[in-house]
């Protein structure tokens, strides 16, 4: 559903900027309670489907894979308080925060720290294109442009949600594991080539001096070998436990669904029609809240599995926010986001297919869109 036209984009702005203050000092107020409320309702439930999957997997395949299907629900809300964990909106406590961040990233397989970090980036620049490019590394129209057509098919098939559960397996099970493994051998590699050739500089110096893509401190990188020491450790308990092939079968699958699921919700809370895509120039954070965010409206049970990550403009206007105040944020101003877009389960499938950043008109087309616009009149 697309916003109404008779509307004054600078209007609906300034209003935000004018109250946005007192939204922010009624609702970031993170509660410790209800952090442990959330926490407990989603690991207890959780644990119990693999205790279904224990007793049912030498007899009940279908009882298997239907907990294997609520698994994932659960994997994608456990991703979600993992989110507000790094936020420190799930907890008032710092240190909660930290620890249940610790193992719900060790649980859903993302370093949560290290992901935190970059995750905060995409808040600092939400609708500047110039800066972040979404979790689909969405091209420039003139980026497109300069491919040749084989590039540009291999670039529009490889953002087409039937790809989601590849891209859900590669997103948190693969990549956080091949990037730690690649960097700490780089790493090591490094340090022994200076070691050789500078013998008196101690060890510790040569490791420190080492510089990764996969991480930028000596805290993300210890808290990413923490997170895949105790996730591999916590692999090979559940095999010995109930064993390798139902472990892995049903791990793997339940969650490749939620990371995908996951993708897919990031994806259109951001890319959608005409979505506020802006480069440095001219971008506004609050415009970007409000016109390059969308309010996803889910059924209730689903707002409950996704931590309410659905009202993200309301999260995007501060993510201090605890999610189970989002909604009722959202009801008390709803007037104040009238112009936000809304978007069903129905509009997911064509809002993924808004995969192009127009510099001109600063916003997201398709590619359909793009090829009708260069073709000439």
């Amino acid at each position: 559903m697309r916003p109404k036209e008779d509307f004054d984009p600078a209007a609906a702005v300034l209003a935000i900027k004018q109250r946005k203050r007192r939204i922010v000092d009624r609702y970031a107020r993170p509660d410790d309670f209800m952090g442990w409320i959330q926490s407990l309702a989603t690991l207890v439930p959780l644990s119990g489907l693999w205790l279904v999957v224990a007793i049912g997997a030498p007899s009940s395949p279908g009882l298997v894979a239907l907990a294997t299907v609520v698994m994932a629900l659960f994997l994608l809300r456990v991703f979600a308080l993992m989110h507000e964990c790094g936020h420190r909106s799930l907890f008032r406590s710092a240190r909660l925060n930290s620890i249940f961040g610790f193992v719900f990233g060790v649980i859903c397989g993302m370093p949560q720290y290290v992901w935190a970090a970059h995750h905060k980036v995409h808040h600092a620049t939400n609708g500047n294109w110039d800066r972040y490019r979404g979790p689909l590394a969405i091209l420039s129209v003139e980026e497109f442009d300069a491919l040749t057509s084989p590039q540009q098919r291999a670039y529009a098939r490889a953002r087409n949600v039937r790809m989601a559960p590849l891209a859900g397996f590669l997103y948190v099970v693969l990549n956080p594991r091949l990037t730690w493994v690649e960097g700490t051998a780089k790493m090591l590699a490094h340090a022994v080539r200076m070691k050789w050739r500078r013998p008196a500089v101690p060890m510790r110096d040569h490791l420190a001096s080492y510089r990764s893509p996969h991480w930028k401190s000596a805290a993300e990188y210890r808290h990413m070998t923490l997170n895949n020491l105790v996730l591999l450790g916590g692999w090979a308990s559940m095999a010995w436990l109930i064993g390798p092939a139902t472990f892995f079968l049903v791990y793997l699958i339940s969650t490749s669904l939620a990371g995908a699921a996951g993708i897919v919700l990031f994806t259109v809370q951001h890319n959608f029609e005409h979505s506020y895509a802006s480069g440095d120039e001219h971008w506004d954070y609050d415009q970007a809240a409000l016109h390059g965010t969308s309010f996803l409206v889910l059924p209730a049970w689903l707002n409950w599995f996704t931590a309410n990550i659905g009202y993200h403009h309301i999260h995007h206007l501060s993510s201090r926010i605890p999610s189970h105040r989002l909604a009722a944020c959202h009801e008390e101003h709803a007037t104040l986001f009238e112009q936000v877009p809304r978007l069903t389960l129905g509009d997911i499938g064509a809002s993924l297919k808004f995969v192009l950043w127009d510099t001109r008109s600063r916003q997201l087309i398709s590619v359909a869109e793009h090829a009708q616009m260069a073709r000439p009149a």
